[in-house]
């Protein structure tokens, strides 16, 4: 389990083939380490090239895709359908991948009516971090970043992975539908009822 994933790898999918995986899957959980190097060896195209197609950098992908294999190996026993491994393991890999792309690059100036919809001028002109030359005014952003974030963690979870990958993450509905195994108009509703609670948790300071 402690090889690398190969360097050499393009971000191309490819179709994964070879013996079933439900019994890679169990001849990996009896303790035949090779059997996961087969699903290493199986998957490992299409997970890079999903993991760069996310984050577009190679060196971030190779990394970002032996993690998740890594975490899809010690949680192996957790998957209720191991005829499934591909979907799980690439949903694994996405998250994994947003995640790394979120803490790279968290969007500090992003404007707060593209996060929760118009508001008033005063409070929108101060952005998620504030950009105003105005030293008071940057404080407040700040202030008021602080406070999105910490409100964004009030969110229930379909809400808030809405509004991540849709706004933080500009992903089109159609991809963040797929990453969140729903419809687009269900990605619709998510954000609107997200930024709807938003609103309310911060009105105080809007």
């Amino acid at each position: 389990m402690e090889r690398p994933v190969n360097e050499s790898a393009q971000p191309q999918p490819s179709q994964p083939a070879g013996p079933p995986d439900a019994d890679r899957i169990a001849r990996t959980l009896a303790g035949d380490r090779r059997a996961f190097d087969e699903l290493i060896e199986k998957y490992q195209r299409q997970a890079v090239a999903v993991s760069y197609r996310l984050l577009g950098n190679i060196n971030d992908a190779l990394e970002v895709t032996q993690e998740a294999f890594l975490k899809a190996y010690r949680s192996l026993a957790s998957l209720q359908n191991p005829a499934a491994f591909g979907g799980w393991l690439l949903r694994i890999v996405s998250n994994l991948s947003l995640n790394f792309r979120r803490g790279r690059k968290l969007r500090s100036q992003l404007p707060l009516d593209d996060l929760l919809g118009p508001q008033n001028e005063s409070a929108v002109s101060t952005g998620w971090g504030g950009t105003s030359n105005d030293p008071t005014r940057a404080i407040e952003g700040r202030e008021l970043g602080d406070r999105l974030k910490q409100a964004l963690t009030q969110l229930p979870e379909k809400q808030r992975d809405a509004i991540l990958l849709f706004t933080v993450e500009q992903l089109p509905q159609r991809q963040v539908a797929e990453i969140l195994d729903c419809s687009v108009e269900a990605v619709k509703w998510h954000v609107f009822q997200g930024r709807k609670k938003l609103k309310e948790l911060l009105k105080d300071v809007m």
